[in-house]
This record gives structure tokens, sequence and C-alpha cells, in this order.
């Protein structure tokens, strides 16, 4: 069938005359040429200002980790237990877990922790960080995106295109098994919204079977899909020349490099998630083997694999954290699960040297109260409730100062009362130790800029070393 070129009258035309729309696959590269430009959307770009850190390691604890079990010792609340705490019909609720000091920083660490607890000198401690809302969908979207009401790009798609990514062959933003329920936001958080959608999050759903769909072409063989890509190629050089290349559609774009990157892809990620290649003991320092550790082991192990090969922003999800009740079983299972992994990667990062400009960061939408509501018989419950005033994150590498701490909740644990890190300061702070200035970093849309922390945020400056 001969392609009538004559008859084609825009890039819009060749995407719906050829065939399922991979006529538009080389588009983008086209345009580049034929303008002058020699970079893509996802090659590296220049920081505003010297960066701490090239790339971003996201240990989101989906569901709300209980902050005073973990890491914020609060003696108080241990003397006070079974007190009247501050909501109606609750008692103060003293933490099942013993706190001891670590490492020559002296951090109080709960013994749910006691891998990541003998490396408190590399880390560093926000006990003072607040969210807006207590709810999990709206405080998970707004910790991702900045916006807990309306549709906005996820800070990984942010940090992609400022940055661009080192590696052409992989995504630059890889999400491994975030939450599927639309009740904590779904694919909003790790979306791109109205940015290109070749920066938003590529998502693998399970880890023991991690591979990205649907990038590979099962009727075609490479060459020939090559082939149709180079043809394709030479037909759109002729359309360029009749037209505006500096006008074209930024969201087709995305989805030509999205396609052009999914070819690539079709090589480079299996590779990378075969695992055949680590030595035994890398297996065992991950966990991976054992049933408890298996799961998050493997996405911590993926984790430094994508960080080693240039991948801008990975985010490993651990669900779900939301203990009502059940506290003891549920988050002592969580804790489990994910301390020697989390150490291992620390540990590994290190070894490699990777961390120093590697941002690892942990934590989840809130916290949790102090106190927990009373059974019907008024006994306590074995639970805490949602807390967005006061919890705790944690950051490792990247510039931020190891063996520290910042900010603070009362001696109970239920609000911020010094060094309050808002979520638009925490993207502030993250955007600044990549070398981004969040208030620079904008994308124009619907008549106005856009960036990440809207109007608000300011740069935590008390924890960058």
């Amino acid at each position: 069938m001969q392609f009538a070129l004559d008859n084609v009258k825009s890039r819009r035309d060749i995407f719906k005359a050829t065939v399922g729309g991979f006529g538009y696959l080389a588009f983008a590269g086209m345009a580049e040429q034929t303008s002058g430009k020699s970079s893509g959307p996802l090659v590296p770009k220049s920081p505003h200002h010297r960066a701490k850190a090239k790339r971003v390691i996201f240990l989101c604890m989906q569901g709300g980790p209980s902050h005073v079990d973990t890491f914020d010792y609060k003696p108080k609340l241990h003397a006070d237990n079974g007190k009247e705490g501050r909501r109606n019909k609750s008692r103060l609720l003293a933490s099942p877990w013993k706190f001891h000091q670590y490492g020559e920083s002296g951090q109080w660490i709960s013994d749910l922790f006691p891998n990541v607890a003998r490396l408190a000198d590399d880390i560093c401690f926000l006990r003072g960080m607040k969210a807006k809302t207590g709810n999990h969908q709206q405080a998970h979207i707004q910790l991702h995106t900045g916006s807990a009401q309306f549709v906005r790009p996820s800070m990984g798609a942010w940090v992609l295109y400022g940055l661009g990514t080192e590696c052409q062959n992989l995504p630059g933003f890889v999400c491994i098994s975030p939450p599927p329920s639309f009740s904590f936001g779904g694919a909003q958080n790790y979306g791109s919204a109205f940015l290109p959608a070749v920066y938003q999050g590529t998502r693998i759903a399970d880890p023991l079977n991690a591979r990205i769909p649907q990038i590979n072409n099962k009727r075609l063989s490479p060459s020939v899909q090559r082939r149709h890509l180079d043809l394709v190629r030479s037909m759109n050089r002729a359309i360029l020349e009749r037209e505006n290349v500096n006008d074209h559609d930024v969201a087709v774009e995305g989805l030509i490099n999205s396609f052009e990157l999914g070819f690539r892809m079709q090589r480079t990620v299996p590779q990378l998630m075969n695992l055949a290649d680590e030595p035994e003991h890398v297996l065992r320092l991950y966990g991976i083997g054992d049933e408890p550790t298996e799961q998050f082991g493997r996405q911590c192990l993926y984790a430094r694999r994508l960080a080693e090969q240039g991948v801008r922003f990975i985010e490993l999800t651990h669900n779900n954290w939301d203990q009502h009740g059940n506290l003891v079983k549920g988050h002592a299972d969580h804790c489990r699960s994910t301390d020697k992994p989390i150490a291992a990667l620390l540990t590994d990062l290190k070894l490699r040297g990777l961390l120093d400009d590697t941002l690892v960061i942990w934590g989840g939408e809130f916290g949790r109260t102090p106190d927990a509501l009373l059974e019907v018989d008024g006994s306590v419950k074995d639970g805490r409730d949602h807390n967005p005033d006061g919890f705790t994150f944690w950051m490792a590498g990247g510039g931020v100062r190891p063996g520290f701490s910042y900010g603070s909740t009362d001696e109970h644990g239920y609000e911020v009362v010094e060094g309050k890190i808002g979520i638009h300061d925490l993207h502030a702070t993250i955007l600044h130790l990549l070398g981004l200035d969040h208030e620079r970093l904008t994308f124009r849309y619907s008549g106005r800029d856009f960036r990440l922390t809207d109007v608000h945020g300011e740069v935590v400056d008390g924890f960058i070393a």
C-alpha cells in the first residue's frame, strides 16, 4: 500500500494514517534533528545549582507507620500509659516495643528496626513532619504530587522533567509495587498529568515477577521493528520540511518518545530484572530467599540495580501500615519484612560508592496517634488512628546530615512543636538537593506556570550537610 504523502496535512494525520500509531514513533527525534537540537526529553539536563544528589530512592510506607513505635521515642508516653488521651474515649498507649540509642550519634530507634538501627550514623531523622489531611487518599496523593485536590504531575515526573535521566534505555522514573487501590490515589501517584507522557513513572506491579508489560512486540522481530521505524522516519522528514517543527504538540511528543523508549527497553529490561548474576551473599544480604523479606528485598535490590544504571527516580512501596487495630502484629510483620532489605540497600549503596549521591527517603503519608480508642468493654484498643499533625521521615545519603535529628513532636507525639516540615517544604528540599530550584522548575499549562510546590514551600536548610 502506497503512503500518500501529499494527502497528509499534519503530524496528527501521520499518526492516524500509519499502522497502530507507530508512524509517530520517530517523529520527535526527527523534529530535533530538523530544528537543530541534539537532545531529547530524557537526556541529562544541567541543574539550576550544584547538586548534592543525582537520584532518589523513595521507600514509601503506604498507610501511615507509627512514629511513636519506630523512630520517635517518647518516655512521657510510657510514663502516662493508660491516662486519658486528647480524643473522646481514648487512652494514651505506650509503645509495645523498647527503644535504644544507637551509633555515635545516639539516635533513639525501636526494637522493630534492629538492622536499620545499626546504620543510625548514616541516617538523618526528620521528626517534625506535618501533612494537611488525615485522609489516606488525599494525603497520599499530596505526598506524591503536592496537591490533595487536583490532578498534578508526581514528584518523580517533575524530577525527570527537570533533570532527564542518565540511562536512555530504561525509564527515568520507575515505581515498583505501587498501591493498586484507587483509595490511595492509584496511577496519580506516579503520573505526569499535564507534563509530556514520557515523564510519567513506569509501573512494575509484582516484584516476584518483575517485568514491564507491553514493551515486547511478539509479532515482529527487533530488526523488522527497526526497519519500520527507519521507514517512518524518512516519511516524517518529508512532512517536517513543510511544517513548523518548533510548534509540535508536547503531548504527542511525549507519546512518541514513550514508544521509542519501549523499543529500546525490550533488551535492557529483562537483563536488569534477572537477578541470576547477583552473588549468593548479596541475595542473602537483602533477605531474598526468606519468605518475610522476599518481596521487599527484591524491590530494594532492583532499586540498587536501577540506580547503578542511572535511573533518576525510583519508588518502592510497602503496603499497608494502617493499624487501627492489631498494631502489635501488624507493625511487627511490616518491620520484619522491610528492616533487613532497607539496611541492605543502604549498606550496598555505601559499599558501591553510590550513597553519597543517592538520596534515600523513608516515610508514609502521615503518622499515628499516641492514643487509642476504647473497646466496647472499656479496654484500650490495640491500634492507633491517623495523625497528620506530627510524624517522622528519614533520609540518608544525597547531601543530608548523617546521624542527625531535625524537628520534634510534643512529649506524647501528637503534633510538631519544633522544626516543622510541611509537604511543600519536603518537596522544595528534595528538589534543592537534586540541584533544582523549586520556584524555577515550572511548566506552562492552561495559561499559567505550574510547579511541584505550587505557590508554597521553603527549602529546609537545617538538615542539609
